[in-house]
């Protein structure tokens, strides 16, 4: 599991941690797709939220909002260079590694549209 799917994970675990859960009728469960039962609860998941949820008791501010390392930091995860590089490589970064605020800034915006095309809601400003 690449470190993308682990900010996912992370972010829309703690989102369904918070929402109570609803039990659909067997008639229902049986009809849909494993695939597409997973996609509705996702669909739901409120980034800024959850996020925001999560700042709140972090103990410590964090500009998890334009920050690729405070928002590493908020979720618990690596937030150090090499962590953030691989993280680039895996999102298909195509400039340099070594200029590093380039490349922060390209993670965050990224990073955002990334969870915004996997059915998280994400303010339009995060991404641009």
């Amino acid at each position: 599991m690449g470190l993308f799917s682990t900010i996912m994970s992370k972010i829309f675990g703690h989102a369904e941690a918070a929402t109570p859960s609803t039990t659909a009728a067997p008639a229902e469960a049986a009809a849909a797709p494993a695939t597409a039962a997973a996609a509705p609860a996702a669909a739901l998941v409120d980034v800024d939220a959850v996020l925001s949820g999560l700042a709140a008791n972090a103990g410590q501010p964090l500009n998890y909002k334009t920050s690729i390392v405070d928002l590493l930091k908020l979720l618990g995860l690596d937030s150090s260079l090499q962590s953030r590089k691989e993280l680039a490589g895996e999102l298909h970064y195509s400039g340099s590694t070594d200029d590093t605020a380039t490349m922060n800034v390209w993670l965050i915006k990224q990073v955002y549209a990334e969870l915004a095309k996997n059915g998280g809601k994400v303010p339009a400003d995060w991404t641009h």
